[in-house]
């Protein structure tokens, strides 16, 4: 053997041995930290804070003035530029022309019912508010008319740029007596802290994390030591982190979207995008691969992200006030994250998928609560150095028994071959053909439908 061959040789297996001695680290489990349950988010040092522990009923009140207001601001419609010759769809933003249609249904028809229809449909669940870790959190609680039948909680948390109003629709599914099974749900769904009535975080550092800390710390508020939870969008990262943190608390966890940030479910993912089949079945193939047409939606599509994630005070002005200019921003992210192709339809394609009513009451939530920027901040937090690399999720194990509901139309998608890094006991997965990002909103029989398979083989093992 020449010399040359055996500096190869000898580098070939350097490199061997630094690549397994990498891998052996990124599998290695870290444990579970200790988290801070009491820390304070509210404004000022804390020094003299004491917990209200009190939960105190809470209505959806507008006032005559503030409507008034709106549709004021409705009227007074800014000169919008036309859509580009050949371009009347989505692909440059917003639609122009389904933007003035949608102010006009906006202003005629929605708001001369906003006191006796649309308001009243958002009290038709109880609402509560109650103070934790230094901040006023707002939930829906719903509870079932149970008779004989187990009562189990399930807590359901929303993303962005949604709301609990994802959620009514399902609600019903959930607490409704029903001959197919012997449990009900008793559900709560929270205003995550800075979105619509639940208060911002007055402090740096408020991720998803800390998002998971207050959470938990509802429901034993509420008087739930054990409970399921449910997420999509920010809520899919809060229900990991909850089952990953707080697996003493958590029977179960189901999300629709279900995603790993790491470098093992990076290689896993590269790895499987060489032979899919292999990894995934060939039916599924096009939720997963190829890689580069889901590297060319995250360029055309992450703009938002970006901006929300490094200066989201910066939009959040820009749209804190502005009826139009929000229902543009918002409503698009609804017609191309249900399904890109929407994005070539000169109307988005929104009522394919929604009613009207149903965004519209999503974004008055936005919009008379002045939430935009602190619901954005989320981004900026979750994105920082700070919470990316606080204790590296991916590694350490989520125990708890997770479930997740995989839509063709949706932004993420992850192969279970890349979650079972990290879900250790993932013992459901499904795909479904219909539905996007906001699957709960737009297929709620289905993720009941999911949720309800779960939670029979919770009862089975």
């Amino acid at each position: 053997m020449g010399l040359g061959t055996q500096f190869l040789c000898l580098f070939v297996g350097c490199v061997s041995l630094a690549g397994y001695s990498y891998y052996r680290e990124l599998t290695t489990p870290l444990p579970v930290p200790t988290l801070q349950l009491d820390e304070y988010w509210g404004p000022g040092d804390g020094a003299t804070y004491q917990e209200d522990t009190s939960i105190r009923s809470f209505n959806i009140s507008v006032d005559t003035q503030t409507i008034q207001k709106l549709l004021q601001q409705l009227k007074d419609l800014p000169h919008l530029a036309q859509p580009l010759e050949n371009a009347d769809s989505f692909e440059y933003g917003f639609n122009s022309n389904r933007l003035r249609e949608i102010v006009h249904f906006w202003r005629e028809r929605y708001l001369p019912k906003w006191a006796t229809e649309r308001e009243p449909y958002l009290n038709r669940y109880p609402h509560y508010k109650t103070q934790i870790q230094g901040l006023d959190i707002h939930y829906i609680h719903a509870r079932p008319d149970a008779g004989k039948r187990t009562v189990l909680p399930l807590l359901l948390l929303h993303g962005w740029p949604g709301s609990v109003r994802e959620f009514y629709d399902i609600i019903p599914l959930l607490t409704a007596p029903s001959t197919e099974r012997e449990f009900t749900f008793e559900v709560i769904v929270p205003s995550l802290s800075g979105f619509g009535w639940s208060q911002g975080s007055a402090k740096v550092g408020f991720g998803g994390q800390k998002m998971a800390v207050v959470m938990r710390n509802l429901m034993e508020r509420i008087g739930h030591k054990r409970f399921f939870v449910h997420g999509g969008d920010w809520g899919a990262l809060i229900t990991d982190m909850m089952g990953t943190y707080f697996p003493d608390n958590v029977i179960g966890i189901h999300q629709s979207g279900c995603g790993v940030i790491g470098t093992l479910a990076t290689w896993k993912t590269m790895i499987a995008s060489v032979a899919p089949s292999l990894f995934v079945e060939k039916r599924h193939v096009p939720y997963y691969f190829p890689l580069g047409s889901y590297f060319r939606e995250i360029l055309l599509e992450s703009g938002y992200m970006h901006l929300q994630a490094t200066k989201p005070d910066t939009i959040g002005t820009a749209l804190l006030g502005n009826p139009i200019g929000l229902a543009a921003y918002i409503l698009e992210k609804f017609s191309t994250q249900t399904d890109r192709a929407f994005r070539k339809l000169p109307d988005g394609g929104l009522e394919r998928a929604f009613s009207l009513d149903a965004l519209l009451d999503n974004l008055m939530i936005y919009y008379l609560t002045d939430s935009i920027t602190t619901s954005q901040r989320l981004y900026a937090e979750a994105f920082s150095k700070r919470e990316l690399f606080a204790g590296e999720l991916e590694r350490i194990p989520n125990l708890v028994p997770a479930a997740c509901a995989k839509f063709r139309h949706d932004v993420l998608q992850t192969i279970d071959w890349a979650l079972r890094g990290h879900y250790h006991n993932l013992v459901q997965s499904n795909h479904f053909e219909d539905g996007g990002h906001f699957s709960v909103m737009q297929v709620p029989e289905v993720i009941y439908r999911d949720i309800l398979e779960f939670v029979k083989k919770m009862f089975k093992g």
